[in-house]
């Protein structure tokens, strides 16, 4: 057992955090913003902005959906409610005919007819949304998902983390995965469980992958030079939660602390989301709290979109490809992390 437990350790290799490493500045000749590109794509669905809204259910409903997609976008409506409450999501958010909605589904259950009601509804995006994608039943609900709709839908699957588990949800049925586990802000699985990968490292894996499903990075993303971070580390686009949390267009109430503005935030695997959506709780991966109310996501996305594309000019680059192609990473120190931050010391 020792001799086992020594060659589990032989094996061991460093996982790298978005705060771990940096682009390194390259020649550029953009002149301006404007000659740069944020274009991605999902199969044949197109976006100007590589951003996804994360299908929680204190992220994404009707309203942020369709924000999302009038902005370049795409939101994916959360699944914790009943399946006529999501279909009505979905018809809201489609007030256009160009809009761009997901909707997200589970692997047991109901999730084959909420799958196909929101298809009718107008989804063109399905979300299998489960913590550990490279599951049994995640194959299961591919295969019969593939099976109903064919080349009908875009079937986007996850979460994983490593390349094995990215080949298998492609080889499954999935057109695009999530790649992440127990990175996001309000996620405890790490702590609870043991498992998870940093998520930088996590892309960095899933981009060597010989498949042609679409790689999108979701947790641990805090900046928007994260963002740049993941699509030059081999992202096609990025999901995000907390960043987008606290913003008119998320579900919930203003809620008035000390006269200051905020909204819920919470991850679905915390208790008071597992009461709301089941009436029970079961594994215990996530928490709930208050975060300051942010104005809109429209202000939120250009922000996140002019440092997005200042960060492909620092590479010389106009388009997320040729980030890629042209991307130099190198590692840093813990002095480096605090050096790349702000730390001027401010006077009270």
């Amino acid at each position: 057992m020792l001799i086992q437990q020594h060659d589990k350790i032989e094996r061991f290799r460093t996982g790298l955090c978005f705060d771990d490493v940096l682009l390194v500045p390259q020649f550029s000749e953009t002149l301006s913003r404007k000659e740069i590109s944020l274009e991605s794509s999902l199969g044949n669905f197109r976006f100007d902005l590589p951003i996804i809204s994360s299908p929680m259910d204190t992220v994404t409903s009707s309203r942020m959906a369709a924000e999302m997609s009038r902005l370049g976008g795409l939101g994916i409506i959360h699944r914790y409610n009943s399946i006529s409450e999501q279909v009505s999501c979905v018809r809201s958010a489609k007030s256009e005919e160009d809009t761009i909605v997901g909707a997200a589904v589970g692997v047991s259950g109901d999730y084959i007819d909420r799958a196909c009601a929101l298809y009718d509804a107008g989804a063109s995006i399905i979300c299998v949304d489960i913590a550990h994608g490279h599951h049994v039943l995640m194959r299961h609900a591919l295969g019969t998902l593939r099976n109903t709709f064919g080349t009908a839908v875009h079937i986007m699957a996850g979460n994983v983390a490593t390349l094995d588990a990215f080949n298998d949800l492609a080889d499954w049925g999935a057109d695009s995965i999530r790649v992440g586990i127990g990175g996001g802000s309000i996620c405890s699985t790490r702590i609870k469980t043991g498992h998870g990968m940093p998520t930088f490292q996590s892309v960095l894996d899933c981009a060597q992958t010989d498949r042609d499903a679409n790689l999108i990075a979701d947790g641990g993303i805090k900046t928007s030079g994260d963002v740049v971070k993941a699509l030059a580390a081999g992202a096609d686009l990025v999901m995000l939660g907390s960043l987008l949390a606290g913003t008119n267009e998320t579900p919930g109430e203003i809620i008035f602390t000390n006269g200051e503005r905020h909204k819920t935030y919470r991850g679905m695997a915390s208790a008071a989301a597992q009461i709301d959506w089941r009436g029970h709780t079961a594994s215990l991966e996530g928490v709930s709290t208050v975060i300051p109310a942010k104005g809109s996501v429209e202000d939120v996305l250009l922000d996140m979109e002019r440092g997005v594309s200042s960060g492909l000019s620092y590479s010389g680059a106009t388009s997320i490809t040729e980030l890629q192609s042209k991307s130099q990473f190198m590692c840093q120190t813990n002095s480096g992390a605090v050096e790349s931050s702000t730390h001027i010391k401010l006077l009270v």
